[in-house]
């Protein structure tokens, strides 16, 4: 059951969804060193890639680290989408991502993202121009719809197959919902009935259990996973080894998980500078205590004092020791734990 994309053939069905703030390329590095099957860049703006915006450049690296590397383009010109492409293609993209299912209003606010649900003529127009310009494969990541009377994405789906489109992405929530409520993925098999491309389901997925519900629900051919990735960049890799043996990773142990976050907040400081490094790293951390106080590893109480002890500091050196006297800490819970 495996998926491919154009002549690309992924190496599992899990894949780590792009989050903007999140999956910059020391995430999606470490994502892809540890099992998942795609990783998704932040997405970019075209026009403000084309104009070399220093934060758009910056999320556009990663060619030569992950492969394929795949770069997600928003933008509601066709003419930008279409320099995007090239540009994306001129900087190493394996495959290009449009995204028309960002529900943020800073994005929908502005007609991109999915805000284009609302005028398919018009997305059409921008998945055209995109593919014309691209020699490598271009997917489409989009929601539901806009709203509850506006559930458009088998037709969007469709239009896109038939523009040259080579794998669609929804995620199971209208624009309207944002985050709200559950993600539905049994309305994804409507898009199931409407292309032959991979489809790939999206939102709320965490669990094994999860996976296995979101493929029997919409009958997609993959999963792609989100927030269920925070403060635990291995984790598509594992859920991949769980829903097929041997296509991912066992879970890292609890002292292997603890050297992963100390690689991931080195790569932060190395790629953002230590200035910048640490504020940014500083979610991440968070994550992490929050996944290993879920685990028993500690109380809220513990995870509080370890909240306040990281996430002040702004030497990045002084945080590295931190997180090795958390690595001994939550080791020796993890044996004890073991032992009782």
């Amino acid at each position: 059951m495996g998926i491919s994309i154009g002549a690309h053939e992924i190496r599992n069905r899990v894949f780590l969804a792009p989050m903007s703030g999140v999956t910059d390329e020391p995430f999606r590095v470490l994502a892809h060193k540890y099992g998942a099957g795609l990783v998704v860049s932040e997405m970019v703006a075209s026009n403000a890639l084309f104009e070399a915006r220093p934060d758009m450049v910056r999320r556009a690296t990663g060619a030569g680290q992950v492969f394929p590397f795949v770069l997600q383009l928003a933008g509601r010109e066709p003419e930008w989408m279409a320099r995007g492409a090239e540009l994306a293609q001129n900087i190493g993209a394996d495959i290009i991502d449009i995204n028309m299912g960002c529900p943020a209003r800073e994005v929908a606010g502005k007609l991109s993202g999915s805000a284009l649900m609302r005028d398919l003529d018009h997305a059409c127009s921008l998945i055209e121009a995109t593919v014309r310009a691209s020699s490598v494969p271009v997917t489409l990541k989009m929601r539901l719809g806009w709203d509850f009377d506006c559930l458009n994405a088998p037709e969007l789906a469709a239009r896109a197959e038939q523009l040259g489109v080579r794998m669609i992405t929804v995620h199971g929530r209208t624009r309207n919902q944002f985050y709200k409520g559950k993600a539905d993925w049994a309305a994804i098999r409507s898009v199931r009935q409407a292309v032959t491309i991979p489809l790939i389901a999206n939102g709320d997925g965490a669990s094994i259990e999860d996976v296995h519900a979101m493929l029997d629900a919409s009958g997609a051919d993959g999963v792609m996973i989100g927030r269920g990735a925070y403060g635990r960049p291995w984790w598509p890799g594992v859920l991949a080894n769980q829903l097929d043996p041997g296509c991912g990773i066992e879970e890292p142990v609890i002292d292997r998980q603890g050297a992963i976050i100390f690689e991931h907040y080195e790569r932060i400081i190395d790629h953002y500078g230590e200035r910048n490094g640490v504020r940014i790293a500083r979610k991440h951390i968070g994550w992490a205590l929050e996944r290993w106080r879920d685990k028993g590893l500690y109380d809220q109480a513990e995870t509080a004092r370890w909240r306040a002890r990281l996430l002040k500091l702004d030497h990045a050196g002084d945080v590295k020791t931190g997180l090795n006297e958390l690595r001994s800490q939550i080791c020796l819970a993890a044996e004890s734990m073991v032992a009782a």
